[in-house]
């Protein structure tokens, strides 16, 4: 089959399912795997040039809906007639349903079983040492700076706090995307600060930023230097690579119960 991307998570499913070599092209921010660097792209998830999707004639492209505006997308395909996917992932188990999807929709329902197997079982496998953390701490993840955005009890991040032995700082609120203010964080008081600035690269985010910031030299996590600066594409992306993010932050937040980071994902590595 010829498939066509739209957005780095859909990319990456299909990774999993070690089916990359249908892809004839994708979206500019698929960046993972590394083999997908050579291929056409048909421009950023927001403004996908329609025109050229058309004229590769793809069997199957995979739409997303995780983004606010990505809906122009669907409308285009409908309207070209053009056969395509779309998924809406808010959780681990939304994600997990998604790969069984397209294992179905690319006939590799066996391949795709098989590797959700082994993603419940390493979910599984941290759920069983979070429970072994005695005093789970407080994580803010920050997405962005100003105005303040960050993930509330219905994105992916309050389940990969809580397998990584913490807590959401903003888990109380149900929605995905908190939009509140700097006073807000002090109060709430935060034992970890977890910059992931989207659309940022890593190396452009400094994290003595935050101690410049009105009172936060006060903060649990200012005092006691827990200021860390994470990948987006391992946290903000909702696709199985959010295991590997587990592995880093759970290794950060509790180095005496979890496994020690080293890279390699487990998903991927058995």
């Amino acid at each position: 089959m010829k498939i066509i991307s739209l957005c780095p998570s859909n990319t990456e499913l299909l990774a999993y399912l070690g089916l990359t070599e249908q892809l004839v092209a994708v979206d500019d921010y698929s960046d993972w795997p590394s083999s997908v660097h050579t291929l056409p792209k048909v421009g950023p998830d927001l403004h996908i040039d329609m025109d050229s999707v058309e004229a590769m004639k793809p069997d199957l492209v995979l739409a997303s809906l995780s983004v606010p505006g990505m809906e122009r997308n669907v409308t285009e395909l409908e309207k070209r007639n053009i056969p395509y996917l779309v998924f809406q992932p808010h959780s681990l188990q939304d994600i997990a349903n998604d790969l069984l999807r397209l294992g179905e929709a690319l006939e590799q329902k066996e391949r795709a079983q098989a590797v959700v197997e082994r993603y419940y079982a390493i979910i599984n496998q941290y759920a069983q040492l979070a429970k072994k953390v005695k005093q789970p701490t407080t994580l803010y993840w920050e997405w962005w700076p100003k105005p303040v955005f960050t993930p509330g009890k219905t994105n992916w991040l309050s389940e990969i706090s809580e397998l990584a032995g913490g807590t959401n700082l903003f888990a109380d609120l149900e929605q995905a995307n908190v939009q509140t203010d700097w006073e807000e964080i002090k109060k709430r008081n935060p034992h970890h600060i977890c910059l992931v600035w989207v659309g940022v690269y890593t190396e452009k985010i400094d994290p003595n930023i935050v101690k410049k910031r009105p009172e936060w030299a006060q903060l649990e996590a200012v005092k006691s230097n827990r200021i860390y600066v994470l990948e987006e594409a391992l946290f903000c992306r909702p696709s199985p690579r959010l295991l590997l993010g587990l592995k880093k932050i759970a290794s950060l937040l509790h180095p005496d119960t979890f496994p020690a980071y080293d890279g390699t994902d487990p998903l991927l590595h058995q």
